[in-house]
């Protein structure tokens, strides 16, 4: 999978995130699945990447009003990470 059907299916499954068209979990399998972006991006892409995935996993064992992380947040900031790995992958190639 090229790096940008990998982006496109990342995207896609966040937009079915937001639009609960999927769990959490699968959202998060998908995102994990995408070795060959991970692996072409620095480190830290990864690290963030894992926390924010961290963060939407454990904020789906509560209530929003009882958890500190709020989703739409973690969402959003997916998203940032997303345009930013594509800015990133679209100067190195």
């Amino acid at each position: 999978m090229s790096y940008d059907q990998a982006l496109n299916a990342m995207r896609t499954s966040l937009d079915d995130l937001r639009h609960k068209r999927t769990s959490i979990e699968r959202f998060c399998q998908t995102w994990r699945a995408q070795a060959n972006v991970l692996s072409a991006l620095p480190a830290r892409y990864g690290q963030v990447m894992e926390d924010l995935l961290g963060r939407l996993e454990a904020g789906s064992l509560f209530t929003e009003e009882s958890c500190s992380f709020s989703q739409e947040d973690l969402q959003a900031n997916l998203a940032v990470w997303l345009d930013k790995a594509s800015q990133t992958l679209a100067v190195q190639s």
